[in-house]
C-alpha cells in the first residue's frame, strides 16, 4: 500500500508532463501585434502625469537661464 501512492504520484505527473502545448516553430517570427503608427488609446492618465513634468522641465530652464545672468552680472560687477 505505501509503494502505491508514490507510483501513482508518479504516473501523475508523467500524464501531465505530457500535456504541454507544442512550441512555435521558431523558424517563424512572431506576428506584431501593434503598430507604432497607431495612438495609444486612454492616454488620459500618461498625459495627466506627463504634463506636470513637462511644465516643470520648462520652469527649471528659465531657472538655470536666469542664474547664468546672474552670475554674469556679479562677475561683470566684480570687475
Amino acid at each position: 500500500m505505501s509503494t502505491l501512492h508514490p507510483l501513482a504520484v508518479l504516473a501523475a505527473i508523467c500524464a501531465l508532463a505530457g500535456c504541454q502545448p507544442e512550441p512555435p516553430p521558431l523558424e517563424q517570427p512572431p506576428e506584431p501585434q501593434a503598430t507604432a503608427a497607431a495612438k495609444p488609446a486612454n492616454t488620459e492618465l500618461r498625459d495627466a502625469i506627463q504634463a506636470p513634468q513637462d511644465k516643470a522641465r520648462a520652469v527649471e530652464d528659465t531657472l538655470q537661464q536666469a542664474d547664468q545672468k546672474r552670475r554674469e552680472e556679479l562677475e561683470a560687477a566684480e570687475q
